[in-house]
């Protein structure tokens, strides 16, 4: 099969505009967690609903509420996945506010805050 030289560079275009069209997007940071024993639990999130510290659910400042969004603790490799229904964290440097039950499940109780990796699907 022959290619012309001048279409070649319409390949490579066509190449970098599928690489970089990813479905998912990845985030690293610091997560922590709230819900027990600090009067949040019973109380409405940021989306109405009402927090449950034993749920897999999240805070994020950003991502709108439901989007599912894995949590990879980087120094366990522990996964789960939780919903986004509040806004926060607003201590600095954090990227995700975890649910008791999700810091549980990841590890990250005894420490208090854990460098995660999130990943959920692009927003367009």
């Amino acid at each position: 099969m022959f290619i012309s030289k001048s279409f070649i560079p319409i390949l490579i275009a066509i190449a970098l505009l599928f690489s970089s069209c990813s479905k998912y997007v990845t985030e690293t940071g610091k997560a922590s967690f709230y819900g027990k024993g600090d009067g949040y639990d019973g109380r409405k999130t940021a989306d109405g609903e009402t927090f449950n510290t034993n749920g897999y659910t999240a805070a994020h400042k950003t991502l709108p509420f439901n989007t599912e969004v894995e949590v990879k603790n980087l120094k366990t490799g522990k996964t789960v996945k939780v919903r986004i229904n509040d806004r926060g964290p607003y201590a600095k440097g954090r990227i995700i506010d975890l649910s008791y039950a999700a810091a549980k499940q990841l590890g990250i109780i005894q420490d208090g805050v854990g460098e995660v990796q999130l990943r959920y699907k692009r927003h367009r």
